[in-house]
Parts: C-alpha cells; sequence; structure tokens
C-alpha cells in the first residue's frame, strides 16, 4: 500500500492516542482485575487509509469476474437453493417458496442508520436497506412486519442501484443490507449498476446466519463486512424458535460464519474507527439460556479468533409471537447478561463490541 504523508500523520496520531489511552488505562488496571471492565477494542482493530482502499467489488470487475459471479447466483433462482431451506422452485416463474420472495426484490425502506454497531455508524450513519420477507422468520422477531408479513414495494435492480447511490449521497459509510439472503442476485446485480455510475461504498451483508456456505463462498470478492447473527448454538431451541423449523441452523451458521472470516478476517477500520472490512458477529442473549451463549463464546474463541469483533446484545424483548413460548415470553435479567459477558471474558475474546461493554458495567452494578 502506497504511504502518503497525510497516512502518516494519521497513523503517527493514532499510535500516540494508543500510547495515552495505555497510559490512562493503567491508572484503572484494579477495575480491570475486579472485572468491572474489559480491555478497549479499538487498540485491537486494524488500520487502514481510506483514502488508498477501495471496495472489493471494484477489484472484481478489474479481473473481469464480477458479472460471471452475477450470473452464477441469478441461475439458482430457476431452482431456488439459495437458503439451506432449499425450495427448489422456479422464481423467474413466480413461484413462491418459504421465503415467499416474488420475482423482483422487494424493500421495506433504505436510510441512514444509527442503531447499528459503532464502527459502521460513525458520524453519518450506516445506510441500511431492509428486505422484506425472511427465510428463518424467528418466532420472537423485533422486525415481523418486514420479515414476517412482508411489508414493503417490489422495484427492480435499477432502482434499488438508485437507492445504494443515494446512500452514499446522504454520507453513509457502508450500504448494509439487511437479510439479504433470498434476495442475494438483486442486491448482486444492484452494486454493480451503481458501481458503474459511481458507488464506492463497502457492502454490508447484515444476515440471520442461516446460510449456505457454497453461497457465501460465491461472495468472495464482493462483500467486505459480514454481520451475522449467530442466534442458537442448540439445534432443538433453533427448530423450537424459528418457523423455518431450522433444527441444522447451528451448523449452517458455524459454516458459514467460519468461512466469511477466512474471507476477511478481523474487522479492519480507518484511521476514524469506520469499518471498511471484516467479520462482526451479533449474539442475542436470551432468557433461560436459550441461546446458548457460553457455548457461542467457546466456539469463537477456538474455531476463529480471540481479536474477532463480538456483539454481545442485551436488546431482547417480548416480541411477536414470544409470549406463546413461556421459556423466552419476558425480558432477560441483569444477572443473565452480565453471565453471558463473564464467559465472553473468560473465553478471551478481546474485541466485544463498545456499547456491550458499557451495558456489562451497568448491569454490574444491579447485581448482588
Amino acid at each position: 500500500m502506497r504511504i502518503t504523508r497525510r497516512a502518516l500523520l494519521k497513523h503517527m496520531c493514532l499510535a500516540c492516542g494508543a500510547l495515552l489511552l495505555k497510559a490512562c488505562t493503567q491508572v484503572d488496571d484494579s477495575l480491570l482485575e475486579e472485572g468491572l471492565l474489559v480491555d478497549t477494542p479499538s487498540l485491537l482493530t486494524p488500520v487502514a487509509d481510506a483514502e488508498d482502499w477501495q471496495p472489493a467489488y471494484m477489484k472484481l470487475e478489474t479481473e473481469g469476474k464480477f458479472e460471471e459471479r452475477i450470473n452464477q447466483v441469478t441461475q439458482i433462482l430457476e431452482k431456488c437453493e439459495l437458503c439451506p431451506r432449499r425450495c427448489g422452485v422456479n422464481r423467474f416463474e413466480g413461484q413462491i417458496g418459504f421465503c415467499r420472495s416474488p420475482e423482483k426484490v422487494v424493500v421495506y425502506s433504505f436510510s441512514p442508520h444509527f442503531g447499528e454497531e459503532l464502527p459502521l455508524v460513525g458520524r453519518r450513519g450506516s445506510g441500511t436497506i431492509f428486505f422484506s420477507n425472511c427465510n428463518l422468520r424467528c418466532v420472537f422477531c423485533q422486525n415481523w412486519p418486514i420479515a414476517h408479513e412482508g411489508r414493503g414495494h417490489p422495484i427492480t435492480d435499477e432502482a434499488l442501484a438508485d437507492m445504494m447511490l443515494t446512500i452514499q449521497q446522504k454520507g453513509c459509510h457502508n450500504i448494509n443490507v439487511v437479510t439479504p439472503t433470498h434476495v442475494l442476485p438483486h442486491i448482486l446485480n444492484a452494486t454493480r449498476i451503481a458501481m458503474h455510475k459511481g458507488l464506492r461504498l463497502p457492502i454490508c451483508y447484515n444476515t440471520s446466519g442461516y446460510e449456505l456456505v457454497e453461497v457465501i463462498q460465491l461472495l468472495d470478492g464482493i462483500v467486505d463486512i459480514y454481520l451475522p447473527d449467530f442466534k442458537f448454538m442448540d439445534g432443538a431451541e433453533a427448530e423450537r424458535y424459528n418457523l423455518a423449523a431450522a433444527f441444522d441452523y447451528p451448523v449452517r451458521a458455524k459454516e458459514s460464519i467460519s468461512e466469511m472470516h477466512r474471507q476477511v478476517g478481523e474487522l479492519m477500520t480507518d484511521v476514524d474507527g469506520i469499518a471498511l472490512r471484516g467479520l462482526m458477529i451479533r449474539h442475542l442473549v436470551m432468557p433461560n439460556r436459550v441461546a446458548g451463549t457460553k457455548e457461542f463464546v467457546q466456539w469463537v474463541a477456538e474455531n476463529l479468533t480471540l481479536d474477532t469483533y463480538v456483539n454481545i446484545m442485551a436488546q431482547y424483548r417480548v416480541e411477536f409471537k414470544a409470549f406463546e413460548y413461556e421459556q423466552i415470553a419476558r425480558a432477560i435479567t441483569s444477572e443473565e447478561f452480565v453471565e453471558a459477558m463473564d464467559w465472553a471474558v473468560e473465553a478471551g475474546l478481546r474485541n466485544l463490541d463498545e456499547r456491550s461493554v458499557s451495558q456489562y458495567a451497568i448491569h454490574q452494578r444491579k447485581v448482588p
């Protein structure tokens, strides 16, 4: 990578800031030892010069491979096996599978979003595009009008490309495609159309984790940021709380997330902390240990790296049909969230989401 004078100054400033932060945190070592705080993840994130960086799909286009890859993914629609459901319907002829997706892509909304992880949000927001329908449909889904009822409007790939360009014009840091699996061909085609009109933002693949590894392999060289959920570590629990009856969810999530990590590695940001490339995993803490948090953090530590960006989320709430299931018909307690974060720390994970670390300290004060 070419080192410019500006880049050198940026890295010098970052290094000085890191030394200052380290000196400051040494004063509070007792808090770390008592488990009241964990090390900041920002010093663990590789830094790149955004001026010299370009999204992966531009390189793939330069190599003459992007269009071919789009064709490979699009052909899957003839006998749809984009996800582990493997419905086998011909979506070119309007046949409807489990996800209930029509031939055209259906979009609910697109806008700058500030509720995502801080490396995605930055100062100008993550450019989220919410796609209607879902290939998993959790009974506790917080976006159930979109995922379950399919609210939204069918649009052309050209219109989707224009949405991406509008997001870039608004100053967002990435194109965050939410629930993308079942409309993947449309997303890739729209990305290429937008690229030829000036799109230069990284694609953030925001998924439930219920993926086929062979489909994720087709995204190599296109997606820069993977943002998967890892919802359940036990097949019986996954089957119980998803309308897809996804007993194979843990296996599919492990396979696909491992492939995502192989492709993009650990989170890389620019000097302002904005995500450019890498894997960011979300895990929602659920009541009564339903999600298998202890097993999840151990899996990450043993199968990925200790510096993998992990967001242990405390935001579970009773939504949609969750009140019909006794084990998940309540919010989580402070004890449950502290227990989950304790497991993450004990597993040695070093790059925990900044907000989850802050919540950890707050919830610790509520636990006797």
